[in-house]
């Protein structure tokens, strides 16, 4: 798979035209519709409804887009031009796993949310992303521009798995705060929690800047929380000692760059 056939999906899913996404990337329709099979081909799943007049993306779609866009947004900023040797693999891994690939030398650097200290690994701290609740459109709380923790009892509550930092640190908070809500769902990633809250089957609790997208579409509603100010560290991980490449250096720093 290549980052081409990405940023023409993208392209593709922004514009909701073939025609528009062949302009862009200076190929013909049908090259655009043979790299969206091929993608499909690849993940096994539909990526577009059509079935229907209304151009729309499966929800299947919907997760390859948000991460292909941020797939490309890296690679663009990387300018490449200047590293022309650099080959770029990017994979999502559960956080142990992560911390497992870089101390074994499978992967140059890791990306983590609460990065946990370890003798054997360089962190540096990258950002910290506020925590949002996020609810569908007709929840009660979307009427509102603030809430408190205390409003979240007994609520039905779409988490992160348990073994996941950032449902760590979130039961740390309602603990601390005294509240106990109704997990009705648990998955491994924040896509499939978004693409829940969508449907209403109840509430979450997510970084702010995963649901830029959702919140422009008005597929989901944002409200800050009162009771203080939450955030969700993000940190890079590299085994120590090991020596950085000028272009891992680089990638580094457009990381720490980036809000």
């Amino acid at each position: 798979m290549q980052i081409d056939s990405l940023k023409v999906f993208c392209d593709l899913a922004e514009t909701e035209s073939f025609t528009k996404a062949a302009q862009i990337n200076s190929v013909t329709q049908s090259a655009v519709s043979q790299q969206i099979s091929a993608l499909e081909r690849a993940f096994k799943s539909l990526l577009i409804e059509r079935s229907k007049k209304k151009f729309r993306l499966t929800r299947e779609g919907q997760v390859l887009y948000d991460y292909s866009k941020q797939i490309i947004q890296t690679y663009e900023s990387l300018h490449m031009k200047n590293y022309p040797t650099v080959n770029i693999h990017v994979e999502y891994r559960r956080a142990n796993q992560v911390y497992e690939d870089v101390l074994s030398n499978v992967v140059d650097l890791g990306l983590v949310a609460y990065p946990v200290r370890d003798s054997k690994l360089e962190i540096v701290p990258l950002r910290k992303e506020p925590l949002v609740l996020i609810a569908h459109p007709q929840h009660p709380f979307a009427k509102q521009k603030s809430i408190k923790l205390k409003s979240l009892a007994g609520q039905k509550v779409i988490s992160f798995e348990p073994d996941i930092p950032t449902r760590k640190a979130l039961d740390k908070i309602l603990k601390e705060h005294d509240v106990e809500v109704n997990h009705v769902m648990e998955f491994d990633n924040v896509e499939t929690v978004k693409r829940a809250v969508e449907i209403d089957a109840g509430i979450s609790i997510v970084p702010q800047g995963t649901v830029t997208q959702e919140i422009a579409k008005q597929t989901l509603i944002a409200v800050t929380i009162e009771d203080g100010e939450f955030y969700r560290p993000l940190a890079a991980i590299f085994k120590k000692n090991k020596v950085l490449s000028p272009a891992m250096k680089q990638f580094l720093a457009i990381l720490k760059e980036a809000h």
